[in-house]
């Protein structure tokens, strides 16, 4: 009966590790990386969702606003069977389109304008942060395991 529960809701389930780089560029257009599957038990993965996200803040105290973009997602149907202690893998490629804004693009102008916008930036509070998320569907479990990773976009 407890073995049951703990299957059942993914205690000692199957464990995703993300394996991407820490640096893309955003004219490259995509990510290539690596899903790492482990677990203690025999399971099924049936499909594997990737998405990757901007979290955009602006603004200081009560005036702070924060916007998440979603920039690429994939998903991927597989039928992977895990083995107790043998790891499984899979390599993904998933395109994404960078969200400039106009400060951004004013930056690009030249040097004289890159410092302003720096200030601007500074002074607005202004920063993105970028991640990448997978998340795997295992068959007869309810929490589904999730992997996380901070990726760094040059615009």
């Amino acid at each position: 009966m407890f073995g049951k529960l703990k299957k059942w809701l993914g205690v000692e389930g199957v464990k995703l590790e993300l394996e991407a780089p820490t640096e893309v560029r955003s004219e490259d257009e995509k990510i290539t990386g690596r899903l790492h599957f482990y677990s203690m038990n025999p399971q099924k993965v049936t499909s594997v969702q990737l998405v990757f996200l901007e979290r955009y803040r602006r603004g200081r105290g009560k005036d702070k606003l924060i916007d998440e973009y979603e920039l690429g997602r994939i998903e991927m149907q597989c039928d992977i069977e895990i083995e107790p202690e043998v790891p499984a893998s899979v390599d993904f490629e998933m395109p994404f389109k960078a969200i400039k804004s106009r400060m951004d693009e004013f930056e690009k102008q030249n040097f004289l304008a890159k410092g302003v916008a720096k200030v601007a930036k500074l002074a607005k509070n202004v920063k993105s942060i970028y991640r990448l998320e997978a998340r795997a569907t295992v068959k007869g479990t309810v929490l589904h395991p999730i992997a996380k990773k901070e990726v760094s976009v040059i615009l």
